[in-house]
């Protein structure tokens, strides 16, 4: 029984905060993704909708209420180990503040440009790609137990990407 709980899979949001050409990004402190830059966001309340949940979430994290916002689309993640994600991802132009503190980790804006150069779970930078093109996506990602990537297939397209 309890590597069925360990199996079940974690629902969350997750909310690009971009400014023209740049991210806010979270640089985690602790797992899942420690050190890793991250768009922010976390796990859906019991009784919550992923679109109330994405503008707790930013609130909670930055201090910033987003006042509108876009779904991206859905990444879902599995793993043999604790690390299952089902995750509505979102997108929200802002006006561009100074990074906010963050009880998560440091929060810091990344040029576009320079995504593909920091440390970031492989998947994002994907996701980051489709966002920047208005691409929905419904990305599927495979991993072993040693949280390396597997495969990464677009759902819509049935398209192996990774």
């Amino acid at each position: 029984m309890n590597n069925c709980v360990n199996g079940m899979k974690k629902v969350a949001t997750l909310c690009i905060l971009r400014n023209k050409d740049k991210f806010l990004l979270l640089k985690r402190l602790k797992e899942p993704n420690k050190d890793m830059y991250v768009p922010v966001g976390g796990k859906i309340d019991p009784f919550e909708n992923p679109d109330d949940a994405v503008v707790r979430e930013v609130m909670e994290e930055t201090g910033i209420h987003i006042t509108s916002k876009q779904f991206c689309g859905i990444l879902t993640e599995t793993s043999p180990v604790k690390y299952n994600w089902i995750s509505y991802v979102y997108v929200s132009d802002i006006e561009f503040v100074d990074a906010p503190y963050c009880n998560e980790g440091e929060l810091e804006w990344i040029e576009a440009e320079n995504l593909a150069d920091i440390p970031t779970p492989l998947t994002d930078l994907y996701i980051y790609d489709y966002v920047s093109k208005g691409e929905v996506f419904a990305f599927n990602a495979i991993y072993d137990s040693e949280l390396n990537l597997i495969s990464l297939w677009e759902q819509y397209s049935n398209t192996q990407i990774r």
